[in-house]
């Protein structure tokens, strides 16, 4: 290999790629269980009920995340500056991995109404799983040379999803297995992930060198601290000298605040539509294990020397473009159960409520007993709209519908009781035993949630009836309504024909690359890191789009096969792209940038998703507008120079190549190729004089 593995063995460039990627594997627990499955619910669900309703919490916890978001936004770019300075890049993954793991273990504490605890402990995990994602990051050009970055940024991120895939389906078996006193499954899965997180970060920290440090000796009287902000008033100053890397993080700005608002909405989206259980977990882990070898194939497709390139482009090109066409057609071509189309929504028959969302105080619903209707301002606060309300035992309420689902929020209290439920005057069974609701708690909570099914479709009556029984430490018997919603038809489909048509197009689409693949290798060496990127996000403009018309499961099926194909990729190559156009010798500072950027921006997605909703009064145009994200940010990528910014980067390096502390670890010359013909040739001279040990500018012993 020689030139191509930086002057180190094939076996030893294998070993620290490998070791710098499985912190992606490590890392990605976190990400998935904690971020996105698990802890939202259980904050809402179990942390959160000390807080007046269910809305509260979840706005808590929105509050939360933008808390950590922007600690994380301050600190990376003065954290990440001092790594390069301190040569620190080890030393500060290794404290912010320990610091993240520990919280994260520590939310085995939270239980039902420990919402400050579990608000605090995922600030610092957050924190430290954002953070360490800095030094991770700028590992990355000590770890792999200039042409190979793609493929191991993508490797990293296919790891990750492996990683994390494994450890949801640990978390999963964890919740279903133990007992569910005291919610110790899910509790359990938080110990878990931070096991796994500290057990396989070892092999970063322990087989990868530390970088060297991008600086002299400091001056007398000074500080790490104020030369890291003293670097980075100076980097500030001479942004001009990166415009193509500026450009780049502008384009990144918009496009990757799209592809984190697709991950963080997706499921949202699916449940809104009425997709059920099934389809919204069953593409999230179909997202994360798909995901796994389109990554790498993105990884790839960039690598000029491999043979393979010509069918791996191939192949990514007939799946972007038959997943899409096979879902479509087989919509609106397959019958209705088949696909997973909605009925027709249910009608108003006689007295008998049809689909939609009512008041407590809607016409119909039949109330027996002493009621009494309260206004929000009559309540205390966490109540949205009227209550009715008794307090004796006998009181019912009844609630005709034409439906098979309905939805109720009631509130709960210390005067609450305990209330039995009927489905045509009959007791509503729920695993074989007939349901009641226990309504009592120690303080007021509004917003509460209840969803109840008949055995089929048709004319039904839901009633609520307050019985004797109630909590001991109850005050009483109220029973309460507040709003009500009669639930959309379930959607039926044939998962197996669907899983049988993704494999239909995998297959063939797979056959026609070893068929012809070979015969494209020309075509594809035009497919570099900025063209497979801008490709991408064509892929996700017409995944926004195709989500505005979205109506089946099969489409969300295939939707989400698309998204496997392009989500990892996109990160992935954008990763690697910013490490070419960033200075090595100042990896950590750039991309404490890179990190400040995306975290300041990640408001951005969200907002324009809202302000849609709040526009149109739906999501679906919300999700259409996202299409401004990747336009815009796929029109910046386009005018990059990379290699311009390249040339940028490899003239900061070289000038740092200066300080002989520079060649004491990592790659050498930064994994830079040897050969730079694009470097003017003050700067070829310059190396000579490098190489010759002619060294001009600080040394060691002398101070910055």
């Amino acid at each position: 290999m020689g030139r191509k593995t930086a002057g180190l063995s094939r076996a030893e460039y294998r070993r620290r790629v490998r070791a710098w990627s499985l912190y992606d594997w490590a890392n990605s627990a976190f990400a998935v269980v904690v971020l996105a499955a698990i802890l939202p619910t259980y904050f809402v669900e179990v942390a959160g009920t000390s807080l007046d309703s269910p809305s509260t919490a979840a706005t808590y916890w929105a509050i939360i995340v933008a808390i950590s978001l922007l600690i994380v936004a301050v600190l990376a770019p003065v954290l990440g500056t001092m790594s390069d300075i301190m040569r620190g890049k080890k030393y500060l993954l290794a404290v912010f991995t320990i610091v993240g793991a520990t919280a994260t273990g520590m939310l085995f504490l939270v239980s039902t109404g420990d919402w400050l605890l579990a608000a605090a402990l995922f600030v610092v995990g957050r924190v430290g799983f954002g953070l360490a994602n800095v030094f991770y990051d700028s590992l990355l050009p000590h770890a792999a040379i200039e042409d190979d970055r793609d493929r191991v940024s993508a490797r990293g991120y296919a790891l990750g999803y492996l990683g994390g895939g494994i450890v949801l389906v640990g978390a999963v078996a964890l919740i279903v297995l133990l007992p569910n006193d005291d919610n110790q499954g899910v509790r359990a899965s938080f110990v878990l992930v931070a096991v796994w997180w500290a057990l396989f970060s070892l092999p970063i920290l322990r087989r990868l060198p530390e970088p060297p440090a991008a600086t002299a000796k400091l001056a007398k009287g000074s500080s790490v601290l104020r030369t890291s902000f003293k670097r980075l008033g100076t980097t500030s100053r001479n942004v001009r000298s990166y415009k193509e890397l500026v450009k780049f993080l502008f384009a990144f700005l918009l496009y990757g605040n799209g592809i984190g608002t697709v991950i963080a909405l997706a499921v949202v989206y699916g449940a809104e539509l009425g997709f059920g259980t099934v389809e919204l977990v069953g593409a999230l882990i179909l997202v994360q294990f798909v995901g796994v070898p389109f990554t790498l194939m993105f990884g790839s497709s960039t690598n000029r020397a491999s043979v393979w390139r010509g069918t791996i482009v191939t192949l990514l090109v007939v799946n972007v473009i038959a997943v899409p066409a096979v879902g479509i057609a087989a919509a609106y071509t397959l019958d209705r159960d088949t696909v997973g189309r909605l009925d027709p929504a249910y009608p108003a028959v006689d007295e008998f409520l049809g689909e939609g969302e009512y008041e407590s105080t809607a016409e119909g619903i039949v109330f027996t007993g002493q009621w009494q209707t309260l206004t929000p301002d009559e309540l205390p606060s966490g109540a949205g709209s009227d209550y009715v309300l008794a307090g004796a035992a006998g009181a019912r309420l009844d609630i005709p519908f034409n439906g098979q689902r309905i939805k109720i929020i009631h509130s709960e209290g210390a005067a609450h009781g305990i209330w039995d439920v009927l489905m045509d005057g009959r007791p509503f069974l729920k695993d074989g035993e007939a349901a009641t609701i226990d309504a009592y708690r120690p303080t007021v909570r509004f917003g509460v949630p209840e969803t109840f099914k008949a055995d089929t479709e048709g004319l039904h009556t839901l009633s609520l009836v307050a019985t004797t029984r109630a909590h001991p430490d109850s005050l009483g018997n109220v029973i309460s309504l507040g709003e009500f919603e009669v639930l959309e038809p379930l959607r039926t489909s044939d998962l197996g024909l669907i899983l049988a048509l993704l494999g239909g197009v995998l297959g063939v689409s797979g056959f026609i690359a070893l068929a012809f693949g070979r015969k494209l290798n020309s075509v594809a060496a035009a497919m570099d890191t900025k063209r497979s990127i801008l490709m991408m996000l064509v892929v996700y403009t017409g995944i926004v789009i195709w989500g505005y018309f979205l109506d089946t499961v099969i489409e969300f099926w295939f939707l989400a096969w698309a998204v496997a194909i392009v989500q990892g990729g996109s990160q992935a190559l954008s990763r690697s792209l910013y490490s070419n156009l960033a200075p090595a010798s100042q990896s950590g500072e750039f991309f404490g940038f890179f990190t400040a950027v995306a975290r300041f921006g990640a408001v951005i997605g969200p907002l324009l998703f809202g302000g849609a909703v709040a526009l149109f009064d739906s999501s679906r145009p919300a999700v259409a507008s996202l299409a401004v994200l990747f336009v815009g940010g796929g029109l910046l990528l386009s005018r990059v120079n990379v290699a311009a910014g390249m040339a940028a980067a490899r003239h900061q390096d070289i000038t740092a190549l200066s300080y002989p502390r520079h060649v004491e670890g990592g790659l050498a010359n930064y994994g830079r190729p040897e050969s730079t013909p694009e470097v003017e040739e003050s700067l070829r001279k310059r190396r000579g004089a490098l190489d010759r040990r002619q060294v001009t500018g600080a040394r060691d012993d002398q101070e910055l």
